[in-house]
């Protein structure tokens, strides 16, 4: 196991001094100990910050102004981090003591791998899974693995996987580096901050994957989600119907495009009119919204999508065999 290596945990945050309690005393509770915790905190009002000054004076804080979303968040702490790992954390999450010891474990025996994620269990119901890894479809759909499954060991083992959740999941610092993309300002984006918030992880998993990087999933690494408890509704609503269409616009091969097209085609009318459906639901018409604005700024994502498709490494047939059918 890589013991000798230094992690930087990320969390953002923003309004929920409640659940900090758990969230942090889980990774103070941490059988490898040669980590740092980082919270930035995206312009808070619910006295988080006087929580963290007051309780919590071991864990680094950085103060934003106001919330910018997810991406820009998570950036920031990931340049201000001193780790040569870098692990993703929500602030409604809690660690199992071994979930950092393991999955550095599995990158240490993977070194292929940029990426380790961990089995996800709702809090609330431990015998159901959130996720074991995110797969993506051939119809540019991305999803949970076994989510709402009862947990009956057959996610236990591991494996690769097309890419991790942003939750509680590890990156080697040098793949972020390898993949780091700057705005017109020059600062650096390790996520993509045009997406805000939803679906940047699975931009970031594409990137790994087209420039040759695995993802590991690694059973043994748990932990524990507050489903929805900061996010969810209206705004991820509009933001998932929008970067659905931001992923493929930015990062579906091209040779694959031509191939599935029809396929994604149907797909994306499937969720139209679901949510069509569903009109006088709030989340329904946000869905609505954020399809149309991901159709308007499509160009956006094309400009970036050179980029990303000089850096590929895998061929088209291997690209393929990582997606789900």
């Amino acid at each position: 196991m890589a013991e000798d290596q230094h992690v930087s945990v990320v969390i953002p945050h923003w309004n929920r001094a409640g659940f900090l309690p758990a969230c942090l005393g889980s990774l103070r509770g941490q059988t490898y100990t040669r980590h740092e915790v980082i919270l930035v905190d995206n312009g808070s009002t619910d006295g988080s910050l006087e929580l963290l000054r007051g309780e919590y004076p071991w864990v680094r804080v950085i103060e934003l102004r106001a919330n910018r979303g997810f991406a820009f968040a998570v950036n920031h702490g990931i340049e201000a981090a001193r780790g040569e790992f870098i692990a993703l954390f929500n602030n409604d999450v809690q660690a199992d003591p071994r979930w950092l010891e393991q999955l550095l474990s599995a990158l240490g025996t993977h070194p292929e791998a940029g990426m380790a994620t961990p089995k996800l269990l709702l809090d609330d119901r431990r015998e159901l899974i959130n996720a074991a890894g995110d797969y993506y479809s051939l119809a540019g759909v991305p999803g949970n693995r076994g989510v709402w499954e009862e947990d009956r060991s057959q996610f236990d083992r591991m494996e690769y996987v097309f890419g991790p959740g942003g939750a509680a999941s590890l990156f080697r610092r040098t793949m972020l580096e390898a993949l780091c993309e700057t705005d017109a300002q020059g600062r650096r984006e390790y996520f993509d901050e045009d997406f805000v918030s939803y679906c940047e992880d699975i931009d970031l998993a594409w990137r790994a994957q087209l420039a040759g990087y695995k993802c590991i999933y690694v059973p043994t690494s748990l932990a524990y989600h507050r489903l929805s408890a900061t996010g969810g509704g209206a705004l991820a609503s509009y933001y998932n119907g929008r970067n659905f269409l931001y992923v493929i616009a930015k990062d579906y091969p091209g040779a694959l495009l031509k191939k599935y097209w029809p396929r994604i085609l149907r797909a994306q009318w499937r969720i139209t009119w679901e949510a069509l459906r569903a009109w006088r639901g709030e989340a329904a018409r946000a869905r609505l919204r954020g399809q149309l604005v991901g159709l308007l700024t499509f160009p956006r994502m094309l400009a970036k999508r050179r980029r990303v498709q000089r850096s590929r490494r895998l061929p088209d047939a291997e690209l393929e065999a990582l997606l789900s059918h």
